[in-house]
């Protein structure tokens, strides 16, 4: 019996069809996946707007498998200018190489200040108490020597004259100069802060209770943000909607879940203290103070001794975020 035509076109195309349909669908989207590299220079708890984008598939959404590389902020935006990585998560670097006319701009920022806090030795229980002391800080122009110098000047110390910095590094280091004596005073983020409160250490100073710039985030290259726009945009989106996830209350089991793996919290109390710093700095619409971005950049101004003025609009690209912010709202 002969198949006449239409039939025979009609067999063909779902015999595509059913071969298509038993391809799983993962394959197709995992091979469509774009590498994303994004440099962080910490995996402290700030950054759980990141790992629930990730855990929650809205990189993903947006055709990104992002991956998370540990590295330093000045690295981080050499890296960036190189290409060897496509996102700088350290925004107080990308805001010290902006300062510098390299060609770097940061695109969101997702905290309204930093997540550091002064804890000293036992026996201090007031910030004047540091006259004479030495106080322990991560590197020059990072974050952390950036609030220990404008928090001890609000105390009335001079740095150099009053009291001396010691940079020391990362967290853990910074942590056990304290515990051994290294240091009279420590900067310390999440969940390092805890860890030396509940070991007997004060806390003489939160961030947020005395300046406010914007933290965490990321930049890229002007390069990038010329040549691929719609890719930086939908990084901006994505971390937006991770943004959006983790300051909603609703969803503060599913972030504590999210911070028990990730950080490894030794118990559920601990993970809920992460949280709660966390909480109180969240730029829910990733809208920050350019008064906030202003100050950042003098300070990164006076640390490099560039005395060419800058201003904020000159290292931050709002557009992005101002396109999510509409969207995402229009959802």
């Amino acid at each position: 019996m002969k198949i006449p035509p239409s039939l025979m076109r009609l067999l063909l195309v779902s015999s595509i069809l059913s071969a298509l349909v038993s391809v799983p669908v993962d394959s197709f989207a995992q091979r469509e996946l774009k590498r994303i590299r994004m440099a962080i220079p910490s995996t402290n708890v700030t950054f759980l707007p990141f790992f629930a984008a990730k855990e929650n598939g809205y990189y993903k959404d947006e055709g990104f498998d992002v991956e998370f590389i540990l590295m330093r902020a000045l690295l981080a935006s050499t890296a960036v200018l190189t290409g060897d990585i496509d996102y700088n998560g350290a925004v107080t670097g990308i805001v010290g190489a902006a300062i510098k006319r390299q060609p770097v701009r940061t695109v969101i920022f997702t905290m309204r200040s930093p997540v550091q806090s002064l804890m000293s030795r036992r026996d201090i229980r007031d910030a004047r108490e540091l006259k004479g002391k030495k106080i322990g800080a991560s590197s020059p122009g990072a974050t952390a020597d950036l609030v220990a110098k404008y928090i001890l000047r609000h105390f009335g110390l001079d740095v150099g004259r009053d009291v001396s910095i010691v940079y020391i590094g990362p967290e853990g280091p910074r942590l056990a100069a304290l515990e051994s004596g290294v240091v009279d005073a420590s900067m310390l983020s999440v969940p390092a802060n805890i860890l030396a409160r509940q070991k007997g250490f004060p806390e003489l100073a939160f961030s947020a209770d005395f300046l406010e710039f914007p933290q965490n985030g990321f930049g890229t290259s002007t390069k990038k943000i010329r040549e691929n726009p719609e890719e930086v945009y939908r990084m901006v989106r994505a971390t937006m909607r991770g943004l959006l996830f983790s300051s909603d209350k609703r969803n503060r089991d599913a972030s504590l879940d999210i911070i028990m793996r990730t950080w490894k919290a030794e118990s559920r109390k601990i993970a809920e203290e992460m949280y709660q710093y966390m909480a109180r700095v969240l730029l829910p619409d990733a809208s920050p103070s350019m008064n906030g971005i202003q100050f950042l950049v003098d300070r990164q101004r006076e640390n490099a001794k560039v005395t060419e003025p800058v201003s904020a609009a000159q290292v931050y690209d709002a557009s992005f975020v101002e396109r999510a912010r509409k969207e995402l709202a229009g959802r």
